[in-house]
């Protein structure tokens, strides 16, 4: 099974993977993807790096690039139940729905994702809530199938699962999605 994973920052993406990791799933992150060419172009480790690098990836080589990497990666691994953490473009959600896989949307009351952001100390998070706001709207009105946009994406979602409560709670969501999938599968 091929899971892609689209979100919010900070809406608990991170934490959705780790349960499907705990189910057996192999993780693969664009998100550390786009850190490792920033630091390989020498570039600051920040938001509008990762929006630039990732839009110079997907422009490059397809707007399904990671996506399409990641599931070749699999393959060659012969991993069967893969989840693909931080697909941002319509282009990506295109192609993963394309191979078969399935997209879930994780979103939280924003208040609450700026939180957890800062509470997870990365580099990408280390701003004030005004500048939060305004990176991650830069993110939302891309038209390009290569660019990053967030609510376009999310609106492709195959299950969207709210995660404005517990992590139990959000585990329950997923354990309900998987039941739907093998039960339509």
């Amino acid at each position: 099974m091929i899971i892609g994973i689209t979100g919010t920052n900070g809406a608990g993406k991170g934490t959705v993977v780790e349960y499907l990791a705990e189910k057996g799933f192999t993780h693969y992150s664009v998100r550390a993807e786009l850190i490792e060419e920033i630091k390989r172009r020498g570039m600051p480790v920040e938001r509008p790096s990762m929006r630039m690098v990732g839009d110079d990836l997907r422009a490059a080589n397809g707007p399904g690039y990671f996506v399409e990497r990641f599931v070749a990666l699999a393959k060659e691994r012969g991993e069967t139940d893969i989840v693909m953490e931080s697909l941002r473009s319509i282009g990506e959600v295109e192609k993963l729905h394309e191979l078969g896989g399935i997209l879930f949307a994780v979103d939280a009351d924003r208040k609450l994702r700026y939180e957890r952001s800062v509470a997870r100390g990365s580099d990408t998070d280390k701003v004030g809530f005004d500048t939060w706001v305004a990176e991650e709207e830069r993110e939302w009105h891309n038209t390009a199938a290569h660019e990053m946009n967030v609510p376009a994406v999310m609106a492709m979602a195959d299950y969207t699962i709210a995660n404005n409560g517990t992590v139990e709670k959000l585990r329950a969501q997923v354990d309900r999605a998987l039941a739907t999938i093998h039960k339509e599968g």
